[in-house]
């Protein structure tokens, strides 16, 4: 019984809708016919498009003066490098700790070119079995840096 209820009052809401939103007959069609037609102009031209002009690659070089370029400290070196997954500051983790090496060796020149060297070549012996790796991308100059920063740490 209720459900014929429903039904019969969800037929006349959607038949009241459809005569409320306009039933059959749309006024668009009538006005339509009353309307001028509107005049469609040719489209004009469209302007050549102008190539932009090729730049070779020589001319395309930045030069970089040592004034503007950004100087890195031994430090930050060693905080990009991978140095940090072996060795820290205060402890031994694989390698022996940077206060260790600064306590083993004076910071002269000698004893900076002969670890730079390790440092670029790699090494093994002297502080246990594990081996450094080499680092060959690294600069002579960048390794020095390095080793300063290390020997400064005593």
């Amino acid at each position: 019984m209720k459900i014929k209820i429903i039904s019969k009052s969800a037929t006349i809401l959607l038949a009241v809708l459809s005569f409320a939103c306009g039933g059959g007959d749309t006024t668009t069609e009538k006005s339509a016919t009353n309307e001028t037609p509107i005049e469609v102009k040719p489209a004009e031209p469209t302007p050549p498009i102008v190539a932009e002009p090729i730049i070779e690659e020589d001319q395309m070089e930045e030069i970089i003066d040592d004034k503007s370029s950004i100087k890195l400290t031994g430090e930050e070196k060693i905080g990009n490098s991978d140095c940090l997954s072996c060795h820290l500051v205060e402890r031994k983790v694989v390698g022996p700790a940077f206060k260790e090496i600064a306590a083993e060796y004076k910071p002269n020149e000698e004893n900076i070119t002969k670890l730079a060297n390790k440092v670029i070549n790699g090494g093994a012996g002297v502080w246990g079995e594990a081996a450094m790796p080499p680092h060959p991308a690294l600069s002579e100059a960048d390794a020095k840096d390095m080793v300063k920063y290390i020997l400064s740490l005593y």
